[in-house]
């Protein structure tokens, strides 16, 4: 542009004629428009952020696709994600193990095929040694908070080796279960020899008290009661409802401290660092609240449900076990919980520490969600 209006300069003094005068003006003009062209279009380029390819992101767990926990919260968890990242991470569930068998989640998310999974730890036992200190029986959890808390803050503090496989993001528990079979259980002698679907410590709780575990998914439990290859289930009220099995079952004995169920909501751990640092952090707020309002009290809110709605309907009759009877059967169990100190002290670490560890919490959250 200077060199330009030095010409003119030079032009003018020499008496060049106007139509070498005007064209020099108008050369000018156009570079002028060009320069300002040029700057807006680079200041523009600069202010838009190059559109980020979408994390599509496979989901797979096994209940049914109208299951509350499909429904109330993975539905609109994977939802608000979306929506959070504008479209960056995009989460589709694959329920009713459709993409990988309830057993087979866990391994299937840290290979790849699936890149997000929820399932029970317990389903492949012996594969999460440390964390089977929440399912032991004897724990007293006044509820699914409860014992969503207490499993939640203690395998944060805890981080065991077990779990590092994948990212986890949060863990609910079930919170306390009972005992439903097709005949009535009133007493120990009732229950022994009595083909019970159980998995995990579970299993080996009711082996204790004399009966016989069979292990299998929620998935199956349905048609093995419809076809008395088992007599009789352990976990919480909503199977009654969620799967149906007030369908197959006639008696609820009521047992709140043999059971509590701990699912993991996890992820691959190559996909998770595929996530920029702000994306990782806007899933872990939204997790983290979807945990404190529906995750950690939703089998309490299925439980109430179930309880009005298919227990009644269904005419089940609910056993409460007398007072000496409870005290015969915790005090069957309790070898249990010292069973899972040794293991722990032979793996190297201080299995009475943890067990207290997890005591406490439950003593501090059962004060807190009554």
């Amino acid at each position: 542009m200077r060199r330009i209006a030095r010409v003119l300069k030079r032009i003018a003094i020499r008496g060049a004629g106007k139509k070498m005068l005007w064209l020099l003006l108008m050369l000018l003009m156009l570079s002028i428009v060009g320069c300002g062209t040029k700057t807006s279009t680079s200041a523009t380029a600069k202010d838009s952020p190059d559109k980020v390819k979408a994390v599509e992101l496979k989901l797979a767990h096994f209940w049914p696709a109208n299951h509350p926990a499909e429904v109330q919260l993975v539905k609109p968890w994977a939802s608000e994600i979306e929506n959070a990242t504008q479209g960056q991470v995009k989460i589709t569930s694959y329920p009713g193990e459709t993409l990988l068998k309830a057993a087979d989640i866990y391994g299937g998310v840290e290979k790849g095929i699936a890149d997000i999974g929820i399932s029970c730890f317990s389903y492949t036992r012996g594969s999460f040694p440390v964390s089977e200190v929440f399912e032991l029986p004897g724990i007293t959890y006044n509820n699914s908070k409860v014992a969503s808390k207490v499993a939640w803050e203690g395998l944060k503090e805890l981080n065991p080796k077990e779990i590092q496989g994948t990212h986890l993001l949060m863990v609910i528990t079930t919170g306390p279960g009972d005992l439903f079979a097709k005949v009535p259980v009133r007493s120990l002698d009732d229950l022994k020899g009595l083909e019970i679907r159980a998995t995990g410590l579970s299993a080996a709780t009711l082996k204790t008290l004399g009966a016989t575990p069979v292990a299998m998914s929620q998935a199956e439990a349905y048609e093995s009661l419809a076809k008395g290859v088992v007599k009789g289930n352990l976990g919480p009220l909503e199977v009654l409802q969620g799967w149906k099995q007030a369908e197959v079952t006639k008696y609820i004995t009521k047992t709140p401290f043999l059971y509590n169920t701990l699912f993991f909501v996890t992820m691959n751990n190559d996909k998770w660092g595929s996530l920029s640092p702000e994306v990782q952090k806007t899933v872990e707020d939204i997790t983290e609240r979807y945990f404190e309002q529906v995750g950690m009290g939703l089998w309490d809110k299925q439980n109430e449900d179930a309880m009005n709605g298919a227990i009644n309907q269904n005419k089940m009759e609910i056993i409460n076990l007398p007072q000496t009877e409870v005290e015969r059967w915790i005090n069957l169990v309790a070898p249990v919980q010292q069973d899972y100190v040794e293991r722990m002290t032979k793996q190297g670490l201080n299995g009475q520490d943890i067990l207290n560890l997890v005591k406490a919490k439950a003593d501090k959250y059962n004060m807190e969600y009554k």
